[in-house]
Parts: structure tokens; sequence; C-alpha cells
């Protein structure tokens, strides 16, 4: 379910109020595609929700000159067409999708892994647009304003894996660059195993091939100052996955922590899926059910 379809099927420009609605911001790499499973699970439990494109990624993803060519000449060194968005851009595409959608009763926001920062800034921007905040293994910058003050830290290097999927340097091509259709199988498997280790092997081309080659560099760089006053008083809940090897349980439950004391008034809800990072692809039922228990 594409997010023009979603948005189609609320009928007119101001739907009629339901119950909760979702609207879901992917992570890094990927699109409004990859929840297309979990929200076929929601609809069958009459959810409605919203799978949000944030800028950049999708049909509107620009890939390197050479990325689709034999041999990817130049993938390692051109520079990325996202390297100018800021983090203010994706967080006001989020920012747009709630304004659309504050006809519903409820209306909770709900991000995985690198959508976490933009969903967090969003949502500090406009918490009269967020009823709840639902982080799905997701980056809370709350206790550390940087994503990649997380990614560094002992909690998350200990035993996370994939550090050897980047592709050139961040810094000089303004991107975080993977290769999604690398023809080497070790690559492919890495890949695999870091971000889609509970997806069979001989399942996992049509997940990779579905991925965009480039986050922004200003995503895990850029600092967030996220407030009690408007981020902190919004009631969230943090959906830990159990055997997550990008974004390692030591390391959620750091960001738990960590935003609960520097943000008491509305402490985290915590619940655990099994698996690995990307349930998704795997479990879309359980992470439907766990959404409407939110």
């Amino acid at each position: 379910m594409s997010n023009t379809s979603n948005m189609s099927s609320m009928g007119n420009d101001h739907p009629t109020p339901t119950g909760t609605l979702f609207v879901l911001v992917h992570g890094a790499w990927h699109s409004s595609w990859q929840w297309a499973p979990t929200q076929r699970a929601l609809a069958g439990l009459g959810a409605v929700s919203l799978a949000v494109d944030l800028p950049g990624h999708g049909f509107d993803a620009p890939v390197p000159s050479g990325y689709h060519a034999p041999g990817q000449p130049g993938l390692a060194t051109e520079k990325s067409a996202l390297a100018g968005l800021t983090l203010e851009e994706c967080a006001g595409a989020v920012v747009s999708a709630l304004r659309a959608v504050r006809g519903h009763r409820r209306v909770v926001l709900v991000s995985h892994s690198a959508g976490g920062v933009s969903a967090s800034l969003a949502a500090e921007q406009a918490p009269e647009l967020v009823d709840e905040l639902v982080y799905l293994t997701s980056v809370v910058p709350a206790g550390r304003p940087r994503f990649a003050d997380y990614m560094t830290s002992p909690e998350q290097t200990a035993t996370t894996r994939g550090r050897g999927l980047m592709v050139g340097d961040p810094e000089a091509i303004g991107a975080f660059r993977i290769n999604p259709l690398s023809a080497d199988p070790e690559y492919a498997e890495e890949l695999r195993r870091a971000y889609y280790h509970d997806v069979p092997a001989g399942s996992f081309d049509r997940w990779r091939h579905a991925l965009s080659p480039d986050m922004p560099f200003a995503i895990p760089t850029t600092p967030v100052a996220l407030t009690r006053e408007r981020w902190g008083r919004i009631p969230r809940t943090f959906i830990r996955c159990a055997e997550d090897w990008a974004l390692t349980p030591a390391v959620q439950d750091l960001m738990i922590a960590e935003a609960d004391a520097a943000m008491p008034d509305q402490p985290f809800a915590v619940r655990t899926l099994p698996g690995g990072h990307s349930p998704f692809a795997v479990r879309p039922a359980e992470l439907a059910a766990a959404l409407v228990q939110s």
C-alpha cells in the first residue's frame, strides 16, 4: 500500500473522524513500501494507517548515475543527490502528513530505526498533532541529541553487525551509502544478517532490491533538541526487538533509560517482539497487534 493509495482511501480533504490512525515512518534506505504487509495486518484489525515517504525515498529516491550500470562505476565517490537534504525537510514531511490526518480522533506516530530522528523532531515541532509516539527499535534522540551519539556507544558497537556495508566516505559524498544491488554474495549476506537476519536467505533479494542506496548525511549527524514541554509531554511506547543486530537491544534499552531520565513526565511503556531489526518483513501480524495495543 503506497502513500498515495493511503491518502486516496481517506476520500477527501476533510475526512470523517474515526478511531486511531497510525502514521508510519520508515528507516534508513527504506520507504513506505516496506510497511505494506503491516498495513494489511492493521486493516484486518480495523485500523487505518498512512505510510510516509521521507524526502528522497520511495519512487522519488535518486541513485548514483552508475548504480544500475555494469560494475557500478563511481559508486564510492559520486556526490549524493541527497547531500543537501536537511533534517528539517525530513521532519517537515512528517508534520505535513500529521496535519493531513488530524481529523481522526487519535493519531499515533510510529517510527522505525533512523526514522525516529525525523519523527522525534516532527513531534517536538507539532506535539498537538500527535496523541502517542511509538518507536519500533527506533532512534530516540532525547538523552543524546544525535543518532550518531548512540551508534558509536559501547552498547551499540560491542555486538552490532553491518559496519563494513558503507560504500565511500559519507562526509565526502553527503550520504551514508550502501549497495543493495551488490553482486558480491558475502556483502549481500552481511546486509541480510545486519537488518533482515530472520528473513530466509532465499527470500532476501526481493527485500534488498527495494532498498535505496543513500541515507542523507544530515539524518544521523544533526543534533535534535527535544524539550520536556513539547516532545516530553506526549505518551510514548517503545517496541524492542530482542534479537536486533542493527540497533542492539542494549542500545535500545539505553535510549529508553536516558529518555525517561531526561523526560520523566511520560515514561516509555515498553513491549518486546522476538526477532531482528525488521519485524515488518517477518512478523507483520505480530507487529500490527503490538501497535493496536499501544
